[in-house]
């Protein structure tokens, strides 16, 4: 399991406090609904659909269909990892002051 560092203003987490109390639940927990509202959408229940709506409103949640994806063909990963690797380093462009 990871752990991250998140900061935002003392207003917001207190109303997320209040959101995950009103659950019942740790605002960990609380947070984690809210990601994987956000990401998964095969989830489904009353308290996900709200905070999913919720996101949807604000514009911090896009509607996409869960998809098979096509993995590409090793060459072309290959291909495309000699590309990236070609160019002038990011050390040297902030050298140069650009």
């Amino acid at each position: 399991m990871q752990q991250i560092t998140w900061r935002a203003d003392e207003e917001l987490v207190a109303r997320i406090k209040m959101s995950a109390q009103e659950q019942r639940i740790s605002m960990n927990e609380y947070l984690t609904w809210i990601a994987q509202a956000a990401t998964d959408p095969s989830l489904s229940s009353n308290a996900i659909e709200e905070i999913r709506s919720r996101l949807r409103l604000a514009g911090l949640l896009s509607d996409f269909e869960a998809r098979d994806t096509v993995r590409p063909d090793d060459d072309a990963v290959a291909a495309a990892r000699r590309r990236a690797g070609q160019g002038t380093p990011l050390s040297e462009l902030v050298r140069a002051n650009r």
